[in-house]
């Protein structure tokens, strides 16, 4: 097993950076009206703070150390798998992932790399299962160079996902398994590898980022 890359070493409290305000915010608004004695007007102002924490979850995770192989980038389940061509990489074998709001929503790079591009484009917000939401909806691009393949990821808002989060750029390296960004409130992330690359998952399948392999390189 390896560890994950410097951005996450360090690391104390499981829950991703971005959720703080939504965790805090109606916490701090609860602990206010219980102390005044509504305790009632309280309750969903924590319900709200709980369910944040639960979905801004972000735990750490136990890398495998396998050669030429290419993570899920994110945990989900598998909803398309079949030939794709992508500007980066070429003709590829497209791996789509679509995540619940009970999923975890951070997302991982698949292999180590360096990044080449991450690529941001407006659009719909149409249910991310649907089949095109790929080309009309939000979207961000990751496009990484690993040592001896080119693999791209793409983070895609769905219609409760109203902002992507991506936290690296051009010149960044990233570790196989590394966090990099996150989806709010359910979302989808594809994977493109290399045509010839040995696929490991099929539609329906449950997966989880950093640790599923979803192919091995050719």
């Amino acid at each position: 097993m390896t560890r994950e890359g410097s951005r996450t070493r360090g690391r104390r409290v499981p829950v991703a950076p971005e959720g703080w305000p939504f965790i805090l915010v109606p916490a701090a608004i609860a602990a206010g009206l219980a102390v005044t004695g509504r305790k009632t007007l309280a309750l969903p102002f924590a319900a709200a703070s709980v369910a944040a924490l639960g979905f801004f979850r972000d735990p750490e995770r136990e890398i495998p150390a396998l050669q030429h192989a290419v993570l899920s980038p994110a945990d989900g389940r598998v909803t398309e798998v079949g030939d794709a061509v992508d500007p980066f990489v070429g003709p590829a074998v497209r791996v789509a992932i679509f995540l619940s709001p009970l999923d975890v929503h951070v997302n991982r790079a698949p292999i180590s790399g360096l990044v080449v591009s991450a690529g941001y484009t407006p659009g719909r917000f149409v249910a991310a299962f649907r089949p095109g939401a790929d080309e009309v909806n939000e979207r961000c691009a990751i496009s990484l160079q690993g040592e001896n393949a080119r693999v791209t990821v793409v983070q895609i808002a769905g219609i409760a996902a109203r902002r992507i989060v991506c936290r690296v750029g051009p010149g960044d390296k990233l570790a196989a398994g590394e966090r990099f960004g996150m989806i709010r409130f359910g979302s989808r992330t594809d994977c493109y590898m290399p045509k010839g690359t040995e696929v490991r998952v099929k539609p329906g399948d449950r997966v989880i980022g950093g640790v599923t392999v979803l192919g091995v390189l050719p």
